[in-house]
Order: structure tokens, then sequence, then C-alpha cells
């Protein structure tokens, strides 16, 4: 066999190994909300169904733009008042409206509220659809299932029909990883312009990719890809996490970065923060 006809095959395993991951993928959905009992509703539904998956549960607005930009959910779920929470669903629209997402969410409104004022107002600040909660037939179910709904007539081709769930291809999915892993890097300040925020997401996303039983460091095999030494690599990759550690506020970190912290250095190694970005995305994606 050849060297070329070798690579190709192995390059076959890879991909199938991929669509393997990624082929049943449900709805990614985000739930706005500050009843437990609502959010224990919608839980038990999508435990229930494979066609949607939640992505995060908040009772913040300010939180839930957060996940937006990390979490990627194709829809949102998106209570009105927010009383027991923080925030409002109008200030969530507001700020979904003043950022600049690739992909916009579509976002579902329920409601206790059944003045048209409020209504008109939620849609021209972006609801695509709003739910009376003390309408009759409202359920979690038929919130899910609009949601599904909408999913379909936005882009059939990745619907799917009948019981047939979306295919995600593999590039679909190292897409799907990219964006997520430069919306982290964004939250905690590592700049675009070092070479080693580069590095830092192509090293994340091979750790995401990679399958049980393999050995090689995905540092080398950054190293190696772009042709340069591992220990430049390195040096780069430490640049950029020391420079968001010293310009980000404590506050972005600790949030953003949940991690232990090595006490003698006070920022993380690029091991360390690689794996620490690595499993929050393989929980999430």
């Amino acid at each position: 066999m050849s060297e070329s006809a070798g690579t190709n095959k192995m390059e076959q395993f890879v991909i199938e190994d991929v669509v393997a991951m990624s082929v049943e993928k449900p709805m990614p959905l985000l739930l706005i909300e500050d009843d437990e009992a609502e959010c224990e509703k919608f839980k038990n539904r999508a435990d229930e169904r494979a066609d949607v998956a939640f992505v995060g549960m908040t009772a913040s607005s300010f939180e839930g733009m957060q996940y937006v930009k990390t979490r990627l959910p194709e829809g949102v779920i998106l209570d009105l008042e927010l009383n027991m929470g923080q925030g409002s669903g109008l200030q969530f629209l507001a700020e979904l409206n003043k950022s600049e997402l690739t992909l916009r969410p579509f976002v579902v409104v329920t409601t206790n509220s059944p003045s048209g004022i409020v209504y008109d107002h939620a849609h021209a600040n972006g609801a695509d659809f709003i739910f009376y909660k003390k309408k009759s037939d409202y359920s979690p179910d038929l919130v899910i299932e609009h949601m599904l709904a909408i999913r379909m007539a936005l882009n059939p081709a990745r619907s799917g029909s009948g019981d047939t769930l979306p295919i995600e291809s593999p590039e679909e999915f190292r897409g799907r990883v990219a964006k997520r892993i430069d919306a982290e890097m964004d939250l905690i300040g590592i700049s675009s312009n070092y070479r080693g925020r580069a590095y830092l997401c192509e090293a994340i996303s091979a750790l995401v990719e990679k399958k049980e039983g393999e050995s090689e460091s995905v540092i080398n095999q950054v190293a190696v890809n772009n042709k340069v030494n591992y220990s430049a690599v390195i040096r780069a990759i430490q640049t950029s996490i020391n420079s968001a550690w010293k310009s980000s506020s404590l506050d972005d970190l600790r949030v953003h970065y949940s991690a232990r912290i090595n006490i003698r250095t006070g920022v993380p190694s690029p091991t360390e923060f690689i794996h620490y970005y690595a499993d929050k995305i393989r929980r999430t994606i």
C-alpha cells in the first residue's frame, strides 16, 4: 500500500468517527426561566426526547447572553418577566440585538402577560414567537415542538423529515467547535493579535476530536502542523495566556475559567488551559 493510500484510509477513519459523534445532533436550546418548576418540566421533556437538548438553563438574562455566545444554541426559550431572577427578557432581547453574532438564535418568548403592547414590543425587539403561559393548551411540549417547526422552516435541508434527525457533517461539527472556542477566547480576553491564540484554538479543537487511546500530544501536533518547534508553540501559548491574566478583570476570569490555578505562577499552564477548555466544550457541544 502506498503512503498516500494509507493516509487517505486514516483520514477516512477519522471522518467516520467524527460523523458517528455528531450524526444524531439534537437541536441545542437555551432556557432562560426563573420558575424552577417550569425549568424541571422542560428538562424532563427534553430528557424524554432525542431531537432536542438544553445546552444551558439560567434565571439571568445576563448569563443567558453569555450562554448564547459560548454554547451557540440554535434557539432560546425566553421567560419575559424573570421576576425571581436577574434582568428581564426584554433586556436579553436588547443585548442580543446589539451583539454581533455570526448566527443569531431564534427566540420564543413565554410570558404571564396578556398585554398586546408588551407583545408588540417583544416582537419589535426580535422575539420570533410568543406563548401566553396561562393559555389552556400551553405546555413545554408545545413550545419545544414549535422550536423544531421554526428550525425546519428556516433550514429544511438541516431539519430532516419525519423521525429522521439532522445529520451534521464533519466540517459542520469542526466549524461549530471552532466558533465555540473563539467565543471562549474572546470572553477571557485572549487577543487574536497573538499567534498563541491560533495555536490554542488548534490544540483545543484537536483535543476535542481526539479519540480515546491516542497518545500524541496535541501541542506537538500543532507544532508539526505549523512547521515550528514545540518550545516555540509553548512560548506563544503561554504569552497569550499571561496577557489575558494581566489585562482581563479577575471577575471575568473567575466566571469563565473555573479550574484551579497554580498559586506559584498565578496563571494556567498551556496544558492545563487546553485540557480545561476541551473538557468544557465536550460537555456542552
